[in-house]
C-alpha cells in the first residue's frame, strides 16, 4: 500500500482532469530487454496485475528464441527496436552513444535494418517497427533514412517535436536515479514530475506521458512505486495507459 499523502498531488491532478471530463494518457516503456530474468518476470507479473500495456525494448544482438517464447505467455506487450548491440561508440569526453555520427551511416543503418528484421522475425505478434535509441540519442542526419529501412516511430526522452519525418512517442518520466543511486529515485520527487508533466497537457501539449522504467536495475524503492503508481492510476477513471500502436494510431 501506498502512502496517500504522498501522492495527494497525484490525486489532486487526475480528479481535476476528471471534473473537466478528459483522460489523461500514459505508456510505459521499458529498455534494455535481452532474456527472461527473475526481474522481467516481476515486470510482467506488476503490468499484466494492472493491465497497463508494456513495451519492451530489446536489445536485437544480444536477444533471441528465449526471450520469444517467455513474452509469447503474455499478453499486453509491444517489442520494440533498442539500437543493435547497446555499443557505445563515442569518444570518452563525449555522451554515450551507439547511433551517433563516429561511424559510416551506411554501418549504422544496415546494424538497425538487421535488428528490425530480427526483432520482427522472433516476435511477429508483439513488434512494432519503433526505434528507440540507446542512451536516447541518435544522430539527426540518421533519421531521414529510418523510414526507408521499415521503422515507422522514433521513441527517445523529452519532448516531441513535430514534423520530422518520424512520428515520435516520447518518455518523460525515469524512474531511475542515474547520477545518484542508480536505483529508484525518490516517491515524492517522481510523484511531482508526474503532476508537471499531465499539468503540461493539461494546458494544451497533446502528448501521452511517457514512463521510462529499466527492469534490470530495479531495486525495492523503483519496484514500489511501480506498484503504487499502478494502483492509483488503475483506481482513477480519469487515467488510461495505452498501448504503444494504439497511440501511434492517434
Amino acid at each position: 500500500m501506498n502512502d496517500r499523502t504522498s501522492w495527494e498531488p497525484l490525486y489532486r491532478e487526475l480528479d481535476r482532469w476528471q471534473a473537466a471530463g478528459r483522460t489523461a494518457r500514459f505508456w510505459l516503456r521499458d529498455d534494455d530487454a535481452v532474456e527472461p530474468t527473475p526481474d522481467l518476470d516481476t515486470l510482467l507479473e506488476l503490468t499484466g496485475e494492472s493491465a497497463v500495456p508494456l513495451t519492451l525494448a530489446v536489445i536485437p544482438a544480444l536477444t533471441g528464441e528465449a526471450l520469444a517464447a517467455r513474452l509469447a505467455r503474455d499478453a499486453g506487450i509491444t517489442v520494440a527496436v533498442h539500437g543493435w548491440s547497446h555499443t557505445n561508440h563515442a569518444g570518452p569526453e563525449r555522451k554515450k552513444q551507439e547511433l551517433g555520427a563516429e561511424r559510416p551511416a551506411d554501418v549504422v543503418l544496415a546494424e538497425l535494418r538487421e535488428g528490425l528484421r530480427l526483432l520482427e522475425r522472433l516476435h511477429p505478434d508483439r513488434f512494432q517497427p519503433i526505434l528507440v535509441p540507446p542512451w536516447n540519442r541518435i544522430d539527426a542526419a540518421l533519421i531521414p533514412a529510418l523510414p526507408g529501412l521499415g521503422f515507422a516511430a522514433l521513441s527517445v526522452y523529452g519532448r516531441a517535436r513535430p514534423g520530422g519525418p518520424l512520428p515520435l512517442l516520447n518518455t518523460h518520466v525515469d524512474i531511475i536515479d542515474w547520477q545518484g543511486t542508480r536505483g529508484g529515485r525518490s516517491e515524492a520527487e517522481l510523484v511531482a514530475e508526474l503532476v508537471a508533466e499531465l499539468s503540461d497537457r493539461f494546458a494544451g501539449r497533446d502528448e501521452p506521458v511517457g514512463l521510462l522504467t529499466h527492469h534490470l536495475v530495479h531495486d525495492a524503492a523503483a519496484w514500489d512505486f511501480l506498484s503504487a503508481l499502478f494502483a492509483v492510476t488503475d483506481r482513477h477513471p480519469a487515467v488510461h495507459w495505452s498501448a504503444a500502436a494504439a497511440l501511434l494510431r492517434r
